[in-house]
C-alpha cells in the first residue's frame, strides 16, 4: 500500500520593497520579514527597488517585475509580499505578470490579527477591519466579480455579482458595527464601575514583541501567551496587582504596535486602545536590546498622543536590559526604569515608580482616631486599604490608603 504524506507545505515568500527615501526601507523590510514568519510563511528572498515614487501600474516597474517573475518561476515561490499598501489594479497586474499570489503589508497584518484573535471583541474588530480593506478592492477582481447571477429568475439585466457582494459586505459591516457597539458599551460600563469603585488602572503599551505579555505574567501570573513573535497576543487582558504601598491597581495588557500600522486597524481597535487612553498610569514598554528602540518608542508615543494621553503619567520601561552588553540609551528619552521581565531584574524599581505616580485621589495617611469615632475605623476596614491598626491610650492609630471620599472624612485625624 502506498503511503501518502499529509504534511502541510510551508509557504515560500518573496518580500518586495520600494525605497523612495520617505522612511527607513531597510528597517521596515526587516520588520516585514518578522511579520511573514509570524504568519507561518518562510521569507526566501527580498527584493528592493530604488525609485523616486512607486510606479502606478506595477509599483516596482516592468523591468523589476520581470526579474521578480523569473525568481518566482525558478524557485517555485508561493507568495509575494509587498511592504506597502497596493491598489487593486497593481495587485491584478503583478499577479498577471508573475502568476503568483500577491498581498501587501496591510493584508499580511490583518491575516496575523485574524489568526491571533480569541475574544469575541477581537474577532469582530478584525473582521470589520478586513471588510473595510476589502470593500474598495472588489473592483480589482475583474470579470469574476461582474457576471450576473445564475438560475431561473436571474437572467437578463439584473444585479451584477460585484453589486451583490458590495451589498452583502455593507450589510455585514453594519451588523459588525452594531455588535461592536454592544461590546464597547459593556466595556464602558465596566470602566465606569471601576471608576465608581475607585479602581486604579495601569495600561501596558508598547511595540509588538517588546515583552509586554512577559511583564504582565511576571507581575500578575496572568498566564498570557508570551512568544518571540510579532503579535503573539492580541486580546487585552486585565489582572489585579498589589503594589508595595498596599494599593491594588488593575493592570491592562494592550495590543502591540508596529510602524506604519494600517489605519483600518487603528480604527477597528480604537475601543481597545482607549483602555490605555483612559488609564490612570501608562507603562510604555520598549525592547532596549533592539537597534530600533528609539523608533519603536516614537511609534508608541505618537499613538498615545493621538489618543489624547498627554496628561496621563507615562513611565518609560526599558525591557530586556539583560541582553545589553553596555548601557547606551538615548538621552532624549528622559527618565526611565530598566528591567528584565524574563528574570525579574528591576521589577522593584518599576513598582516603586508606579507607586510614585498614583493619582492624587488615593493617599496613604497615618491617623489617630478617637474611640468616640470608631465607626470611621470600621469604614476604613471595609472600603479602603488598611495597612496597620493599633489601640493606644489616646485612640486608634491607623495607617491606611484612602480614596478622596474617605480622606475628606479622616483628614482632621491625620498625624505625622
Amino acid at each position: 500500500m502506498e503511503m501518502i504524506s499529509n504534511e502541510e507545505k510551508i509557504t515560500q515568500a518573496v518580500l518586495v520593497s520600494v525605497d523612495t527615501g520617505d522612511y527607513d526601507a531597510e528597517a521596515s523590510l526587516a520588520e516585514l520579514k518578522e511579520l511573514v514568519k509570524s504568519a507561518g510563511a518562510e521569507p526566501v528572498f527580498t527584493v528592493t527597488q530604488n525609485l523616486k515614487r512607486p510606479e502606478t501600474g506595477t509599483y516596482v516597474g516592468t523591468g523589476k517585475l520581470q526579474e521578480i517573475a523569473d525568481i518566482c518561476k525558478q524557485q517555485e515561490i508561493d507568495l509575494l509580499v509587498f511592504d506597502c499598501e497596493l491598489s487593486p489594479t497593481q495587485i491584478r497586474n503583478i499577479e498577471a505578470e508573475t502568476d503568483t499570489r500577491t498581498i501587501d503589508r496591510t493584508m499580511l497584518i490583518l491575516d496575523i490579527f485574524a489568526l491571533r484573535a480569541r475574544s469575541k471583541e477581537g474577532k469582530l474588530q478584525v473582521e470589520l477591519a478586513q471588510l473595510k480593506y476589502l470593500m474598495p478592492r472588489l473592483t480589482g477582481k475583474g470579470v469574476a466579480m461582474s457576471r450576473l447571477g445564475g438560475g431561473i429568475g436571474t437572467r437578463g439585466p439584473g444585479e451584477t455579482k460585484l453589486e451583490t457582494d458590495r451589498r452583502h459586505i455593507s450589510r455585514r459591516m453594519e451588523t459588525l458595527k452594531s455588535e461592536l457597539a454592544e461590546v464597547e458599551q459593556h466595556r464602558s460600563m465596566l470602566r465606569k464601575r471601576r471608576e465608581k469603585d475607585g479602581v486604579i488602572t495601569c495600561a501596558i503599551v508598547g511595540y509588538t514583541n517588546a515583552g509586554k505579555s512577559t511583564l504582565m505574567n511576571y507581575l500578575t501570573d496572568a498566564g498570557v501567551l508570551a512568544q518571540d513573535k510579532l503579535f503573539a497576543t492580541l486580546d487585552p487582558t486585565s489582572r489585579a496587582l498589589k503594589l508595595p504601598s498596599g494599593v491594588t491597581v488593575m493592570m491592562i495588557d494592550t495590543v502591540g504596535l508596529v510602524r506604519r500600522l494600517p489605519h483600518h486597524l487603528v480604527e477597528a481597535f480604537r475601543s481597545t486602545l482607549e483602555e490605555a487612553a483612559l488609564s490612570d498610569i501608562i507603562l510604555n514598554v520598549c525592547d532596549a536590546s533592539s537597534d530600533e528602540a528609539r523608533v519603536h518608542m516614537q511609534v508608541t508615543t505618537d499613538l498615545l498622543n493621538s489618543l489624547g494621553c498627554g496628561d496621563t503619567p507615562i513611565i518609560t520601561v526599558l525591557n530586556k536590559c539583560d541582553l545589553l552588553e553596555e548601557e547606551s540609551f538615548p538621552q532624549e528619552i528622559g527618565s526611565y526604569v530598566k528591567i528584565s521581565a524574563k528574570n525579574g531584574t528591576g521589577i522593584d524599581d518599576l513598582l516603586k515608580a508606579v507607586d510614585d505616580n498614583l493619582p492624587v485621589r488615593v493617599k496613604r495617611v497615618s491617623l489617630l482616631i478617637p474611640f468616640s469615632n470608631a465607626g470611621l475605623v470600621a469604614e476604613i476596614r471595609k472600603n479602603a486599604t488598611l495597612i496597620s491598626e493599633e489601640y493606644v491610650a489616646e485612640g486608634i492609630k491607623v495607617a491606611a490608603i484612602l480614596d478622596e471620599k474617605l480622606y475628606s472624612k479622616a483628614e482632621k485625624y491625620i498625624v505625622d
